[in-house]
């Protein structure tokens, strides 16, 4: 199909926008808005789009030459009458559901105050402005999306100008960043779209606090905590430092009340500091297997609620699992005297650890020792600890920027581009580590180790949705592959550019002692890359999570901002069913009920294969999908394994042999429905909660049925709409 100018003679020369500007005509328009709505449905070979705008254009000048100036809407009508008088029912459909959903963001964007000079889905614009957005001190929202963008990319690439950059090559580098991110190819982490270009100005979401065996030292940790989380970052904390209950304090004549009792004081502190005034502060807390207190450690969040502002993981040593796989105890040392106190049978202690993730999800586990072989500067110190989600193991102080890219954004014609992909790896590289040099660090500690080590964590988003572009079931040897060839794609364009940076800028303080000294001659950072769960950054992507399958074709998100709940149905699946002719309203409301896809028998069985849902998926290929993906990754994974509610404790416990057995860092798993509140569900029952997934009603006044999208029903012939929830 063509796409290009019409050779009409066009005599309308305007057109009337919403807003009441006006603007010069631009036939193109038309044609590139039939060609999206043909091609959404499969119909883009079949139709002509530019012949189609040219017969919209002869309609506009029998009914506007000369007697005024046609409005968007009218227009638009007149597109979807040529449309249907042309027997292009499918594309009219797409076109007219196209329309009202604009016309409900319109709606949601007026209520809210809001300018959406991107056009973004509902979704992305709703969690914009409630987060990211700009307000001044009347909680007035100051900017618009691009703004927002344009802030970040100018704020970042005034890096450049540390390294003798002048004003027309920084300009240039903020051209680049401003459309790595319009895009969405690639979107750094929240602090750094919060706070880059503000008074603020602390851009990084990681940190790792040490937590010392004193008084002075533990308060010292709870007052940099309140800190970081007033700045938007998250905070990871090993206990494993702190004396067990019961010991004898000497100083004072006590006894010791032990970690957990000092992890309830961070939780406490955590409650009352709103980080940025955007979200709640979120915390990991780790104890060694081997610390005297690790029973009660283990089973310290079984009641819901308890320590709620804490991820919490065991860190798990080689000796430990030596001592599962014999059969035999392990010793337990006390921090303090560092001698043996006590043995405990791994077996009880593992059965444990596994029959409390099946209860609640937690703990999850990381294997401290297989960190540490991997930690880049062993010179520094050992790693204790990790962020919130697991992802980025820290020395103590130690900070970390993250980024990911959309690799969704990277398939044309069923194959990955790769120079494309190539490029948006070294301007991403470029772009984090000129976010160490823009931070503003809240601790003069973490800014000098920021500057040792210039750690930077480049990850990916959208692999689901990549992989079913492809056609490539998540859970098969081809989607393996998929991931290892990707993932060391990246890894080694990233280990590139952050050499060619550090010869360029000097390589990272520590570089000379680092093991990276044995293969590389200069090294600008001393870890390149993390793959992170990407929550609300996916959100404005309007792509699937981090390296996670999809989770449902269709389900509600809750609790990601204070509580609001955002309904979510999987855009591609929706496309690749109009163009395989069996999308229907009863399809995408038994999929909002939580029906298996592999239970209809109108949809193809490729379909089937490909669009495979988490709880799908069995625990051995989550973990084979988590390994590939780590084996490539200079620091974690960050990875939910998730069980349906019928998973057994057994199978709890061989996902995490096999995890370690595979060379992973860590594992986290949650089993469905295990806690009352969850991030993510299906299955939903209330139709106030999920509209899709009402009963089908007629039009009053057409009484034909009505359609459903994006959480709202409407009539495709006249227009009616029943109310929105999103609205």
């Amino acid at each position: 199909m063509s796409q290009g100018s019409s050779p009409l003679h066009i005599t309308v020369k305007e057109i009337q926008k919403r807003d009441g500007r006006v603007v010069p005509f631009d036939i193109s328009k038309i044609s590139s808005a039939i060609f999206k709505a043909a091609d959404f449905v499969g119909e883009s070979c079949n139709i002509n789009a530019d012949e189609l705008a040219t017969k919209v254009s002869v309609i506009l000048e029998e009914e506007f030459d000369g007697t005024g100036t046609p409005s968007v809407e009218e227009i638009q009508d007149i597109v979807e009458r040529v449309l249907i008088e042309d027997g292009c029912v499918k594309v009219a459909k797409e076109y007219i559901l196209y329309r009202e959903q604009r016309k409900r963001i319109r709606a949601t964007r007026a209520a809210l105050g809001l300018t959406d000079d991107l056009k973004l889905p509902l979704n992305s614009l709703t969690v914009l402005e409630k987060r990211y957005l700009q307000r001044n001190e009347n909680r007035e929202v100051l900017e618009t999306p691009r703004e927002l963008f344009q802030r970040v990319a100018h704020a970042v690439a005034l890096g450049d100008k540390k390294f003798g950059a002048g004003k027309k090559d920084i300009e240039k580098t903020e051209l680049e960043f401003f459309e790595l991110m319009t895009s969405f190819k690639f979107l750094p982490n929240s602090p750094t779209l919060m706070n880059a270009g503000t008074d603020l100005g602390q851009l990084s979401a990681c940190f790792v606090l040490p937590v010392d065996d004193s008084l002075e030292g533990i308060f010292d940790s709870i007052k940099y905590t309140a800190l970081i989380h007033q700045s938007g970052g998250g905070t990871g904390f090993s206990f494993s430092r702190l004396r067990p209950e019961g010991d004898v304090v000497r100083s004072s004549g006590g006894v010791a009340s032990g970690p957990i009792s000092f992890m309830s004081v961070f939780d406490a502190a955590t409650n009352v500091i709103k980080q940025g005034g955007r979200r709640r502060g979120a915390n990991m807390g780790i104890l060694r297997v081997d610390h005297p207190d690790i029973m009660n450690f283990i089973v310290c969040k079984q009641k819901e609620g308890t320590l709620a502002n804490f991820n919490i993981s065991v860190a798990i040593t080689d000796k430990f699992m030596k001592a599962l796989e014999d059969g035999t105890d392990y010793e337990l040392i006390n921090p303090h005297t560092k001698k043996v106190s006590g043995t405990l049978s791994a077996q009880t202690v593992f059965d444990m650890i596994t029959n409390m993730a099946w209860n609640n999800g937690e703990p999850g586990v990381i294997f401290i020792d297989s960190i540490n072989k991997r930690n880049p500067t062993p010179q520094l110190g050992e790693i204790e600890s990790t962020n919130p989600c697991g992802e980025q193991p820290l020395l103590p102080y130690e900070s970390c920027n993250l980024g990911s890219i959309n690799l969704g954004k990277f398939v044309k014609d069923k194959a990955i581009n790769w120079e494309d992909l190539d490029q948006t790896v070294r301007n991403a590289v470029h772009f984090l580590d000129n976010v160490i040099e823009q931070n503003k660090y809240p601790l003069l500690a973490i800014r000098d180790m920021a500057y040792k080590t210039r750690k930077i964590g480049l990850g990916v988003m959208g692999f689901a949705d990549m992989l079913v572009t492809l056609r490539i079931p998540y859970n098969s040897e081809s989607g393996v592959k998929m991931a290892k060839k990707l993932m060391s794609f990246i890894q080694e364009t990233a280990l590139e550019e952050s050499s060619r940076l550090g010869k360029e800028r000097g390589s990272f303080p520590a570089f000379a002692e680092s093991p990276l000294a044995k293969n590389w001659k200069h090294m600008r950072n001393a870890t390149v890359t993390t793959i992170a769960p990407t929550g609300t950054i996916g959100i404005i992507a309007n792509t699937s999570s981090g390296v996670e399958p999809l989770f449902a074709l269709a389900y509600v998100r809750s609790n990601v901002l204070d509580n609001d709940s955002l309904v979510e149905v999987n855009r591609t699946f929706e496309k690749m069913a109009k163009e395989n002719n069996f999308y229907n309203n009863d399809l995408i409301a038994a999929l909002a009920q939580g029906v298996s896809l592999a239970g209809m028998p109108d949809v193809p069985a490729w379909i089937k294969e490909v669009f495979v849902t988490s709880h799908q998926i069995t625990p051995e290929w989550h973990i084979r999908m988590q390994a590939a993906f780590q084996k490539f990754t200079d620091n974690a994974v960050s990875k939910t394994i998730n069980f349906p509610n019928s998973a057994t404790v057994e199978q709890v416990r061989e996902a995490y042999l096999t995890a370690y057995k595979l060379g992973c860092k860590g594992l986290t798993i949650y089993r469905d429905g295990s806690r009352d509140m969850q991030v993510l569900t299906v299955g939903v029952k209330q139709e106030s909660t999920f509209p899709l997934a009402s009963k089908i009603k007629e039009c009053p006044k057409c009484k034909v049925p009505l359609e459903s999208k994006e959480g709202c029903s409407f009539c495709p012939k006249c227009g009616y709409s029943d109310k929105c929830s999103l609205s």
